[in-house]
């Protein structure tokens, strides 16, 4: 893996763990986040590094998270007024 995608996929599972300790993570469903098992799942999920998923599947979810991210659409963003 290039050094770039790791420091992408390290700044995403910082971001998520972050949102999951000040109570911001939520579920697709828009549940609040609990679990800390849950909320590294869904880190690992959006960052792309997934083992359960195919390379070109986690790519795809790396991308997806970028592009929220430049949008303002993480809860981080939407709180402190970015978004």
């Amino acid at each position: 893996m290039p050094k770039a995608k790791e420091k992408q996929q390290k700044e995403t599972i910082g971001r998520v763990m972050h949102e999951y300790k000040h109570g911001e993570l939520e579920t697709g469903t828009g549940k609040e986040v609990k679990s800390r098992k849950q909320a590294v799942a869904i880190a690992l999920k959006e960052a792309g590094a997934s083992k359960y998923e195919s390379d070109e599947e986690n790519e795809k979810n790396l991308r997806r998270t970028k592009e929220k991210e430049r949008k303002g659409e993480t809860a981080k963003q939407r709180k402190e007024g970015k978004g």
